[in-house]
């Protein structure tokens, strides 16, 4: 619950991988329990600071300089893989519990330079030197993000360093063009971050996941990157594109193109049944998007295209990718086992006109 911890802000010493430094706390640091496991997870955001006595509410839809840091996600024991558990109504849950719910229980700030020590600390010590970054889409709160990504790589035992980046998306339904004005200015912000990921982490295995919205400032940023540092592909092992919210005809023109160049494997989860990409396409004057499926599927030489329209069962099954479980599977094979496409389980060859792309069973 917002209120399960007294919320202060306080200045505290915190020793972590043998680095000390003076850094402010939203609430005190959480130590695991029986009936839930705490998640690390590191953030790079440049969201403005809004209100500094509530953790949900820390960070606004505001613009600043990018700040670093390290959020504490409790999982409750009895967490359903896919699942994004929250109180609900209708079960009388009127307030968050940690047996129950996934809690964002703190955040904590640090300097630049120290956050990059500790995140390479973390990286040293998973068994591989691996690191996921993921970029959350439109309509979603900071507090959304961290919840969704410590969920992520909870469900999908990863090992690494996790890093979630947080644009400044209003959260809310009916700023979808504030969002996209958002996810065009911070474009600059992440490609920054990812140069400095990939030099100060000492990471050799980076997983990159983008949803929604949030592609569009990634796969620009990717570009740019492996552009003026192509020796950087050999540390992106893998990017992973889910219902991009990406002009369709722009994607295959500018984007992929440029993408395929640095021979990063690249997988893009469609669904035909995705409403909020049905709507984007809408307000786009019909055009298709990217994450479409059906008769707007996207299917390039270079990407491989998993059409997810089969397992769709979630609330306007846009966020299958993190809630459904055999995306959530075929991901982890992703992760785990680097495995393409033509040998991953619960997967059907298509051969369309213009090449090969993928489809889940039913």
């Amino acid at each position: 619950m917002k209120n399960f911890k007294l919320i202060t802000v306080l200045t505290v010493s915190i020793v972590m991988f043998g680095c000390a430094s003076s850094v402010p706390v939203v609430t005190e640091p959480v130590e695991d329990n029986e009936s839930y496991t705490m998640v690390d997870v590191f953030f790079a955001t440049d969201r403005a600071i809004d209100n500094e006595k509530d953790v949900y509410e820390y960070y606004g839809a505001e613009r600043a300089d990018v700040t670093y840091g390290i959020t504490q996600v409790s999982i409750p024991q009895d967490h359903e893989i896919g699942a994004l558990e929250s109180p609900t109504w209708w079960k009388f849950e009127f307030s968050e519990d940690p047996d129950k719910h996934v809690i964002l229980q703190s955040i904590s700030q640090f300097e630049k330079e120290n956050y990059f020590e500790k995140l390479k600390g973390r990286v040293g010590v998973s068994s591989d030197n691996d690191l996921l970054i993921y970029v959350h889409g439109y309509n979603v709160t900071f507090s959304d993000a961290a919840r969704r990504t410590a969920q992520m790589v909870y469900d999908l035992s990863f090992d690494g360093a996790a890093v979630f980046y947080s644009w400044p998306s209003h959260g809310k339904m009916l700023k979808y063009t504030s969002d996209e004005v958002n996810v065009q200015w911070t474009q600059a912000n992440i490609t920054a971050f990812l140069k400095d990921v990939v030099e100060k982490s000492d990471a050799e295995n980076i997983y990159l996941i983008a949803h929604s919205m949030g592609n569009r400032a990634l796969t620009r940023s990717y570009v740019d990157l492996m552009r003026s540092n192509p020796e950087f592909s050999g540390k992106v092992r893998e990017v992973i594109l889910a219902a991009p919210d990406i002009d369709a005809d722009v994607f295959k023109r500018d984007i992929a193109p440029e993408m395929v160049k640095s021979n990063t494997p690249i997988t893009l989860y469609a669904s035909s049944e995705d409403i909020p990409l049905q709507v984007s396409r809408e307000v786009h004057a019909g055009y298709p998007r990217a994450g479409d499926a059906g008769e707007n599927l996207v299917v390039l030489d270079g990407v491989e295209t998993i059409d997810a329209t089969n397992v769709g069962t979630g609330f306007l099954d846009h966020s299958y990718y993190a809630e459904e479980r055999p995306v959530i599977s075929d991901i982890f094979n992703i992760l785990h086992h680097s495995m393409r496409a033509s040998d991953r389980a619960g997967l059907t060859e298509i051969q369309a006109g213009d090449g090969v792309y993928w489809k889940f069973r039913r």
